[in-house]
């Protein structure tokens, strides 16, 4: 009986660590691994179609229907902290008015958020650390804005204990993210790059010889750019490659609404075809069906 149980001991012990896998562990896996198919669904300011935009009830039904990663984006505050809000005033998505930077954060907590379509709920501003928190293990986050506050909100994360699922991005040179930010080891970065720029493809291949970025997320107005052939160096070099289908002049023409209303493989399919493995959306339920269909959606 002993020798019986001490043969199981080591095929129950794998199968255990298998199952103890948190869903984040697997995407963690595949997002460092170069040879996996899997295509990652970024919802962009979290749900916002279903909740306040970065909102926590917005990261909440973002995971619900199993978004691999929300956008965030941050702005400070009169005493040094971050909220989670796009824009640099409170007008648009809050009950209050004026500047984020005159507020302090108890005072910003005094307004709630408003939905998308400007109705006030109960929802309050959350702090980027609240938001974290809400992410930890669960899914992962990408900080909008954080290239440019990356020494101020990296104690936040490290308090969170959520380097590994967070991604900063950013237009620094990557001679200045080098010394100021560190190794490609100790922190997951992302250069956004805007291929219409003269530099775009020089900027690619100096982090290709120096850094090798988690991901580059490349924007561009038109989709006969000669400089997205560069994609064919990101994907050798180890990084992948992110994409927007927010809006059209960030993917040629090739958004979420003319993918709704024209053909999914006319405008998705394009992305998959040009090697994004990373996409932005702001129709994250519809491309994970879309997605699963084509079978790129297998975590294991």
């Amino acid at each position: 009986m002993t020798k019986k149980l001490f043969f199981l001991l080591p095929i129950l012990l794998t199968a255990f660590s298998i199952s103890a896998q948190t869903r984040t562990d697997k995407l963690l896996k595949n997002l460092h691994d170069n040879e996996s198919k899997y295509i990652f669904v970024i919802a962009h300011r979290g749900d916002w179609r279903n909740a306040p935009e970065n909102s926590l009830q917005s990261i909440e039904k973002a995971i619900a229907m199993k978004v691999d990663m929300i956008e965030l984006d941050i702005q400070p505050t009169k005493d040094g902290n971050f909220i989670c809000m796009h824009d640099e005033t409170l007008d648009r998505t809050s009950t209050g008015k004026g500047p984020i930077k005159d507020y302090t954060t108890e005072e910003l907590k005094k307004f709630v958020l408003r939905s998308g379509n400007g109705i006030k709920t109960r929802q309050p501003i959350p702090t980027l650390k609240e938001a974290l928190n809400v992410c930890k293990g669960r899914i992962l986050v990408n900080i909008d804005k954080g290239g440019t506050y990356i020494k101020e909100i990296m104690p936040i994360i490290q308090e969170c204990g959520m380097e590994k699922q967070v991604i900063i991005k950013g237009y620094y040179p990557v001679e200045k993210v080098k010394k100021e930010y560190g190794s490609n080891e100790s922190m997951l970065y992302m250069p956004i790059v805007n291929l219409w720029d003269k530099e775009a493809v020089a900027t690619i291949q100096t982090f290709i010889k120096n850094f090798t970025p988690i991901a580059y997320e490349l924007c561009f107005k038109d989709d006969a750019n000669p400089n997205l052939k560069i994609i064919d160096e990101i994907a050798k070099s180890g990084s992948r490659v992110w994409m927007n289908t927010l809006w059209d002049s960030l993917c040629g023409g090739h958004d979420d609404e003319n993918a709704l209303l024209e053909s999914k493989d006319k405008h998705w399919g394009w992305m998959l075809k040009h090697k994004a493995t990373m996409i932005q959306t702001d129709r994250p339920q519809e491309l994970i069906h879309y997605l699963e269909e084509k079978g790129l959606r297998d975590l294991e």
